[in-house]
């Protein structure tokens, strides 16, 4: 099992047949646990692709199943048009994941996480702030925090999609967090970053108040990263 790099799949996930896609979606699984970012049955992950058929869906990972016990075949087909196929039932957050790939043409990859540092930061309800450049890799000035709903909830994908807008990814209350990306190895770059980004910020609040950049140097920063061919277009670490 391995991760299939952008310049391998060019950011078209649904040229990755099913296989593929399932070893992807169990290979991410074990290495969100094993970096800590995700423990026992909590997270989730799901990849945009085309079925058989030709039809237009995601695969995701399966309802309260460790990462260890899970099978290739456990991953769940869900179509966009409502089919659902699989012998275990879809991850309780296949809501969120579900909305998002249907309205984000260009996303191909969700990572859920309940990692130590994000889910912390999520229980204070704030957006993080453009502390450190790096914040940019959500897509803006800022991590927004999604407001607090009942996890597998509608009203969660709601609120998960409006902190979405031009975003990369957003903190949801008392939750979590979530990580978009064009490939899967590019949702895990992202969602890294921001667990990255949250413990350095819980740290410096312990001292203090940061100093915030402003709009215009994020605005330089966004601007720097296009330049990073390989950062803006396959986030897998910092720029430093």
């Amino acid at each position: 099992m391995h991760l299939i790099s952008y310049a391998e799949c060019l950011g078209e996930v649904r040229m990755l047949d099913m296989q593929d896609a399932r070893e992807q979606l169990l290979s991410v699984s074990l290495e969100l646990c094993r970096l800590g970012l995700n423990r026992g049955t909590s997270g989730n992950v799901s990849l945009r692709l085309n079925d058989d058929a030709g039809n237009g869906g995601l695969l995701i990972t399966p309802s309260g199943l460790l990462p260890q016990k899970m099978a290739l075949v456990d991953m769940v087909w869900m179509g966009f048009d409502g089919q659902v196929t699989g012998r275990c039932a879809p991850s309780s957050e296949w809501r969120f994941h579900f909305d998002i790939l249907k309205q984000r043409a260009e996303v191909n990859a969700v990572i859920h996480t309940h990692s130590m540092y994000s889910t912390s930061l999520s229980t204070l309800r704030q957006d993080v702030p453009a502390f450190h450049y790096m914040v940019a890799v959500a897509g803006g000035d800022s991590i927004r925090c999604a407001s607090y709903a009942l996890f597998g909830s509608q009203e969660l994908s709601d609120h998960a999609l409006l902190a979405l807008k031009n975003r990369k990814a957003c903190l949801l209350a008392n939750h979590g967090m979530i990580a978009l990306g064009n490939s899967i190895e590019n949702a895990l770059g992202i969602a890294i970053e921001v667990e990255t980004l949250c413990e350095q910020y819980l740290h410096a609040m312990q001292v203090g108040n940061p100093h915030l950049l402003t709009q215009q140097e994020m605005q330089e920063v966004q601007e720097r990263f296009k330049g990073y061919g390989s950062w803006a277009e396959n986030t897998s670490g910092s720029t430093g």
